[in-house]
């Protein structure tokens, strides 16, 4: 059976960097890319960086059984929904990757089991990533600073140290240095896989 690599972490914190990098260092790994009803923002690309649908779609989805998890968020500019689906998901002959939200993760856990997702969880000091988020943010046409601030200050909440331990996250990758990190999180990956591959023999 394959494993699920559930990269976490709060916005800004380089989870999207370092699953990039990883992408291509595992390309036999496939990704889950998940469906969201936000618009689609400067540099991504509808199938890669998110499945972009209405809200009609989704609740068509939703009705068809084909979500296997779930989070709405009341933003300044509207609901928006972030989800995973079941389509083309095929664990008994593949490994896969991709980026949740905490409570996400834990749901991914529970509907597939938690030997089979595994968290990569990236933390990186708040201060750091604050920086981070306002020169992404600048770079928009037009930037969204309230939208910023939210999600900033909902990730303090959903990342606290008591969420993380109900979570059974023990393990955190420090991400000051990006190449550093990445070499850690490939290095536990080729344990994983090599123990599935002994598994399997």
């Amino acid at each position: 059976m394959g494993k699920i690599f559930c990269f976490i972490g709060k916005s800004a914190s380089g989870k999207d960097s370092v699953f990039k990098a990883l992408s291509k260092e595992f390309p036999e790994i496939l990704e889950i890319v998940p469906y969201t009803t936000r618009p689609i923002r400067k540099g991504e690309m509808d199938g890669i960086s998110y499945h972009f649908v209405t809200n009609e779609i989704y609740h068509q989805m939703l009705s068809q059984n084909q979500i296997i998890e779930a989070r709405s968020y009341n933003t300044k500019q509207g609901i928006w929904t972030y989800f995973t689906a079941v389509t083309n998901i095929d664990l008994e002959h593949h490994n896969y990757m991709t980026i949740n939200t905490l409570i996400g993760y834990q749901s991914l856990k529970k509907y597939y089991g938690d030997d089979i997702v595994i968290p990569i969880y990236i933390e990186i000091e708040d201060e750091i990533r604050l920086q981070r988020a306002i020169n992404r943010e600048r770079s928009e046409k037009k930037p969204k600073f309230d939208e910023l601030c939210r999600r900033f200050l909902k990730d303090q909440k959903d990342f606290n140290e008591e969420n993380l331990q109900a979570a059974n996250i023990t393990k955190r990758y420090r991400n000051y240095d990006l190449l550093d990190c990445i070499h850690k999180i490939s290095s536990d990956i080729h344990t994983y896989l090599d123990k599935t591959k002994q598994y399997q023999k």
